[in-house]
């Protein structure tokens, strides 16, 4: 990057697991990450929205730390750059903040020393950084993916166009992603873990054919995760019973959570977010669509 030029790199929010796929499938959304990168004489990142006001100011930002993972990967070194960051993802809320900053990072390193990695290539550095292809594979390809992460490598497929409406349900307060998973057992049986397995296949071969009934079914059937976080989460009880009520394809925890996602056919979402409102009065009721796009960088030139 020249003097004269500046980086701008965005990278959509996402949910996982959708219910039973879990760590293995995401969805991105319409919530975005925003970065305007000019080289500087030393490292900083500057809020530019409420979202992201406490996020670190130097190098210990985890853009930074991932870009820096990347480029001394490939025995570079990354100049100094001073980073606008805007975002409406909403911080430990379960819709793939930090996911969308790995990505950023990712785009970062590779933009600022012209690496040339393959989309592929990023998705394993992301997958590899955050442990699970879910979050980070929505925010690089765009619409639904499902994957997965063994020591042979990354494997993921994408859905670009995936037709649901959603309404996020966002309650006010945080839940750290390790004390979410904190709730998890260390071990299941083989046959709950069998079941486990085949109600996530299932789920995916009902999302992919478009069966929204057998969906939102596998979604409530979900063994994983979601029996042991509901104790955290109130909302979520609440949600299954009234996306049945009120027609919606189902509900499930966005990621861990704290928000719960009531997905609708085409169509629908309007309503359901106007009838689910009156039931969750302290919580952000808020439409979310499908972004079909992953992340995008753009050069461009700055004004004399």
């Amino acid at each position: 990057m020249k003097e004269d030029e500046m980086l701008k790199i965005i990278v959509p929010g996402s949910t996982a697991n959708l219910g039973p796929g879990f760590d293995s499938v995401g969805l991105a959304v319409n919530r975005y990450l925003t970065l305007d990168v000019r080289l500087a004489e030393a490292w900083s990142f500057a809020p530019k929205t409420p979202e992201v006001s406490g996020i670190p100011r130097g190098t210990d930002n985890l853009v930074y730390e991932v870009a820096d993972k990347v480029a001394d990967a490939h025995g570079r070194r990354l100049p100094s750059c001073a980073v606008d960051v805007y975002s409406d993802i909403p911080l430990t809320r379960g819709l793939g903040s930090s996911a969308a900053a790995v990505v950023a990072g990712v785009e970062l390193a590779d933009a600022l020393l012209e690496l040339g990695l393959s989309r592929e290539q990023k998705m394993e550095w992301a997958a590899r950084y955050e442990g699970h292809p879910d979050n980070v594979g929505a925010s690089l390809y765009g619409g639904l993916v499902i994957g997965c992460c063994r020591e042979a490598g990354v494997d993921v497929v994408r859905v670009p166009e995936f037709d649901v409406e959603i309404v996020a349900i966002i309650p006010g307060y945080e839940l750290e992603t390790k004390k979410a998973r904190g709730q998890l057992p260390a071990q299941w049986p083989r046959a709950r873990a069998v079941e486990a397995s085949a109600v996530s296949n299932v789920l995916v071969a009902a999302l992919l054919t478009k069966n929204w009934k057998l969906a939102g079914r596998m979604m409530a059937a979900d063994l994983f995760h979601q029996p042991y976080r509901k104790p955290l989460v109130p909302e979520l009880a609440r949600a299954e019973a009234l996306a049945e009520e009120y027609g919606a394809i189902g509900a499930a925890l966005s990621g861990a959570g704290p928000t719960v996602l009531v997905f609708a056919e085409p169509g629908q979402g309007e309503r359901l977010a106007h009838q689910l409102r009156p039931h969750f009065p302290t919580c952000d009721i808020a439409r979310l669509s499908v972004e079909p796009r992953g992340s995008r960088v753009y050069k461009l030139a700055l004004e004399a």
